[in-house]
């Protein structure tokens, strides 16, 4: 990185850091605090909802992804615009109505304490988890720039976010997410339109897909039913819809986006914007995922993108076996690079498009090849490079000062994401659990106080979680495990109260527990791919209370 790449970054993420603590300095209520004076439009909230859910993770994992299995990923968000229907036709209206902090105090007038209780510590472990990764993220992406030790990063970044957090509370996060948007938006056409440049002359946007589509990059839709394939086309209709549904119709860190909204109809249309344009938006980030596998395919790429993987073979016996396969490596790529200019020259002859898959399927071997030899090398290492694919495309081939746009587009995502993650998990923790119980009154300011310190708390909580956190299969996958883990049951408690009438608190409490074993039990002996889980716990939960209700009578009694 250059002087000028330090000069873009660093003053991206103060104007970031100082705007937010300026423009929402002196919140003197709670109703400022947590629900931003309920002043936001419909653009600030569908802006917030969307920066919300696109952390560093988004930016840094889709493009790794798509470069590695294509486009199908996109199938995982097909159930969005649906889920934003339905919470815009039933979860908001009732949420404004009853004029709530968090999405869990309805629990409470529908069933009773130890309901929202169990509710809330559920979405607390879940997204305090998930806090620390979308921190732990981005720290993975300046380490391998600067050669700093995680540790210290992950504490850069986590306090970063805390000031502006603490100072201003949902106001703080809503206005600097819009100009976080506008950075990530601007940073990734720019990469999308640089990397179609780089491409060699006569390699045109469309050939580039045609390119793409006889790698096998381009197949977006898969209407199997086959449960060993993590994305089909009805998981995410069906598994997508009801992740979606908890998570922005259930889950504080969405609620509390669109509960700042001046009326219902600003709050609906705030999300049905995010629905109309998250798809679209994933589908480009993909996009620029396998353009970068289209570029790759024309120049050199290192046998794994982990900088840390061919540190470890340069200090380990292997350093031979590895450059041999780095050879072998080199031949298929010119090899393939030959079939794909026979390809576009007489594409109708399908010898070329089996040559280019053959010699891609070739290329797996020897990566995998490597792979062995750098567990052999290091066991500590990870050999998993689907996250560093993006970023070593970014710090090998932009242009000075483009680098540091690139990585503050990520680091803007991460502080955006975790911004809002805070925040919902401070609100909760201050509205449902401590306000709740707490016997004696206590003045607006106080609340408005613990809630800076509970924020503070989570931050530092989320840090250390940083701290501990290990590279996962793809880090986008580790974020919706860990929601699809807890979502289904939380949004099979909501639905209950929303539409089972004569389920009572009892059951649905002891259900809940049930179902939460069962879900954990599930995901780690590998019942069905992740995103079936979000109706599994849903229907479980629901089906199981429904059972019990009968049993126990209405008058039973649990105590709170």
């Amino acid at each position: 990185m250059q002087t000028i790449d330090w000069i873009v970054l660093a003053g991206t993420l103060l104007f970031i850091v100082l705007y937010g603590t300026w423009k929402t300095r002196g919140s003197k209520n709670v109703q400022d605090y947590i629900r931003g004076g309920n002043e936001a439009k419909w653009w600030t909230i569908g802006l917030s909802v969307m920066a919300t859910q696109a952390s560093a993770i988004t930016f840094l994992s889709t493009p790794g992804q798509a470069f590695h299995s294509g486009m199908g990923f996109v199938q995982f968000y097909f159930g969005l615009p649906i889920a934003m229907v339905i919470i815009c036709m039933v979860f908001i209206p009732l949420y404004h109505k009853l004029n709530v902090y968090t999405a869990y105090e309805y629990l409470e007038s529908r069933f009773d304490l130890k309901t929202r209780s169990l509710t809330a510590i559920l979405f607390l472990i879940q997204r305090g988890l998930a806090a620390g990764i979308t921190i732990f993220a981005p720290a993975i992406i300046l380490s391998a720039v600067l050669g700093w030790d995680l540790t210290t990063l992950n504490v850069i970044i986590g306090i970063l976010v805390i000031i502006y957090t603490v100072s201003g509370g949902t106001k703080a996060v809503s206005v600097t997410q819009k100009q976080q948007m506008a950075i990530i938006f601007t940073g990734m056409f720019i990469a999308f339109f640089l990397i179609i440049s780089y491409l060699p002359e006569g390699v045109t946007f469309s050939k580039a897909l045609d390119i793409a589509g006889a790698s096998g990059k381009m197949e977006i839709l898969d209407f199997s039913f086959n449960l060993d394939n993590r994305y089909t086309f009805w998981s995410g209709i069906i598994g997508g819809t009801f992740l979606a549904l908890s998570y922005f119709g259930t889950d504080q860190s969405q609620v509390q986006r669109y509960l700042s909204g001046k009326s219902i109809k600003e709050s609906q249309l705030g999300l049905l914007f995010n629905g109309l344009l998250k798809v679209p938006m994933q589908f480009f980030i993909l996009l620029v995922g396998v353009m970068v596998f289209v570029f790759y395919q024309f120049n050199s790429s290192p046998l794994n993108f982990n900088p840390k993987a061919k540190e470890a073979i340069l200090n380990s016996e292997y350093v031979e076996e590895y450059e041999n396969l780095e050879g072998q490596l080199l031949k298929v790529n010119n090899l393939k690079e030959t079939s794909i200019q026979n390809y576009l020259t007489d594409s109708e002859n399908t010898i070329h498009k089996t040559a280019i898959q053959e010699l891609n399927n070739k290329d797996k071997k020897i990566r995998d090849k490597a792979k062995e030899l750098i567990k052999k090398a290091n066991p500590e290492i990870e050999t998993n490079d689907k996250d560093y694919v993006f970023i070593h495309f970014i710090l090998n081939n932009l242009p000075r000062g483009l680098i540091g746009l690139l990585l503050a587009v990520i680091l803007s995502a991460a502080m955006s994401s975790t911004a809002s993650e805070l925040n919902a998990l401070a609100s909760t923790t201050a509205i449902d659990l401590y306000k709740r119980n707490i016997k004696e009154e206590k003045t607006e300011k106080h609340y408005v106080q613990a809630s800076k310190f509970f924020t503070l708390v989570w931050g530092i909580l989320a840090i250390l979680v940083a701290c501990f956190a290990n590279l996962f299969d793809n880090l986008i996958q580790l974020v919706n495990i860990i929601g699809s883990i807890f979502y289904g049951n939380v949004l099979g408690i909501f639905l209950l109260a929303f539409f089972i009438k004569f389920v009572h608190s009892n059951a649905t409490f002891i259900a809940a527990l049930i179902t939460q074993v069962i879900v954990i039990l599930g995901w780690y002996y590998d019942w069905m791919p992740y995103l079936w889980l979000n109706l599994f716990g849903c229907v479980l939960v629901m089906a199981i209370a429904m059972i019990i209700q009968p049993m126990i009578g209405s008058n039973s009694k649990i105590s709170s």
